[in-house]
């Protein structure tokens, strides 16, 4: 089997998946992947950002394998200008969130303040309320429980607007544009690979 590597920039409103109901945007509507090619973990429809996807199992593993802590950087757009102590809450490691029915308290992070990044424009333009201003956080979690950004800034007291993943790791968003895809050479998966 030749292994295969892609890095995607998924847009808004799309499924991280290849099926789906008939008016649903998929991973297949960007690129004619391989078959036996499948995202590695996933992002919400509203979330935007870095995928990768492979044939590689022994890859996806350690990608995936909380053993491995593997860094997640994400941009995140919030409601109201947040505070330092909020993205000390943030990164303290003592927000507890909803995880599948049950209470869980989530690991310690990296959470700074930021400038807008140079990000494209999101598709459908987040809603804008102009008495009240946003701000932006640059999150690093070594977790990843279902919607579990959303869950911590909403525990915060500054709710998601817009999301989107920059890096796994060494892999990095870089200058790519939404739905473009990049087929990653597989000497380049060994060293790590950023698409600066």
């Amino acid at each position: 089997m030749r292994k295969k590597y892609y890095a995607v920039f998924k847009p808004y409103d799309m499924l991280s998946q290849f099926t789906g109901d008939e008016n649903a945007s998929l991973l297949g509507d960007l690129y004619n992947f391989p078959i036996d090619v499948y995202p590695i973990g996933r992002l919400d429809k509203t979330s935007e950002g870095l995928l990768l996807l492979t044939n590689d199992n022994e890859f996806k593993n350690r990608v995936l394998d909380p053993k491995n802590k593997l860094p997640k950087t994400y941009y995140v757009q919030v409601d109201h200008e947040i505070t330092q102590e909020a993205c000390k809450e943030l990164a303290s490691g003592t927000i507890s969130i909803k995880h599948n029915g049950k209470q869980h308290r989530v690991a310690k992070a990296a959470c700074l303040k930021i400038d807008p990044p140079n990000l494209p424009e999101r598709s459908v333009p987040i809603r804008v309320r102009k008495e009240i201003p946003t701000s932006w956080i640059s999150l690093t979690l070594r977790e990843g429980k279902n919607r579990q950004v959303r869950k911590m800034t909403a525990a915060a007291g500054f709710p998601t607007l817009r999301l989107v993943r920059y890096s796994i790791g060494d892999y990095e968003l870089g200058k790519m544009k939404p739905g473009e895809v990049i087929e990653i050479d597989p000497n380049e998966v060994i060293s790590g690979w950023k698409n600066s």
